[in-house]
């Protein structure tokens, strides 16, 4: 096996999860401007992981720092989307898989972290429920994005 070949395959895959996460920033920006930081989960996130990680001040919006950790985070995701297809390969149609893991990260990454980092449970959040279930599909234009990047640029190692 080439190992150029891999980095390529990884690169592109991180790629992929960066366009992703663009689509799913469009889509969050609304929410933000509507419900602020606090009513679009991940950035909420971001912006008190980026005050600690960079010890900035806490009542200062850090839009820098929100958007590195989320970008950063969305093409690791696309790392992660080709574990997962080495695991359970996929000769047809990648979008529903892109679906099925935009869940997952949503459930996984998401979901247990947010009160840890925030202080805010998402369940009882101040909004109501419309946090997570914006949260939700922006993870699953994620998902389908990144589905149907892999479908349209088939890579394989």
């Amino acid at each position: 096996m080439n190992p150029f070949s891999d980095i390529i395959v990884y690169v592109v895959a991180f790629l992929a999860g960066l366009a992703s996460t663009l689509l799913m920033t469009l889509y969050e920006i609304p929410i933000w401007k509507r419900f602020g930081l606090k009513g679009v989960l991940e950035w909420h996130e971001n912006q008190v992981l980026s005050t600690r990680f960079f010890r900035l001040s806490e009542s200062d919006l850090h839009i820098k720092g929100i958007f590195l950790l989320h970008f950063a985070n969305g093409g690791l995701g696309g790392v992660g989307f080709v574990f997962a297809l080495m695991i359970f390969p996929i000769t047809t149609n990648t979008i529903v898989p892109g679906i099925a893991y935009g869940v997952f990260l949503w459930i996984v990454t998401l979901v247990p972290i947010h009160k840890p980092i925030t202080g805010i449970t998402p369940w009882k959040h101040p909004d109501g429920m419309i946090p997570m279930i914006a949260s939700l599909i922006g993870h699953l234009i994620y998902g389908v994005t990144l589905g149907m990047i892999f479908w349209l640029v088939p890579i394989s190692s």
